[in-house]
């Protein structure tokens, strides 16, 4: 359905780079604390979230960009300026 649009060495970063926070984490959230603070949760949900695109090498931002980016330039070429002479 969706082709991939992130190469392997940015794939490699964003599985390191989740791995990470997922692990630093879920080490916050089982320490035995009497205020549980968002951070450790928010961040174990961005690092499985960075994990995922790093298997699947497909980014949605990505993709989102790439669309948009497409749309622009399709605009820019029905409205390009000509030389009368």
């Amino acid at each position: 359905m969706f082709r991939p649009n992130i190469g392997t060495l940015n794939a490699l970063i964003r599985i390191t780079f989740g791995l990470t926070l997922v692990s630093w984490g879920a080490a916050a959230l089982a320490k035995p604390t009497y205020r549980r603070q968002s951070s450790p949760l928010i961040s174990v949900i961005f690092g499985s979230m960075s994990v995922a695109e790093g298997i699947t090498r497909f980014c949605p931002f990505v993709y989102m960009y790439e669309g948009y980016t497409k749309e622009m330039d399709d605009f820019e070429e029905d409205f390009s300026p000509v030389n009368p002479s």
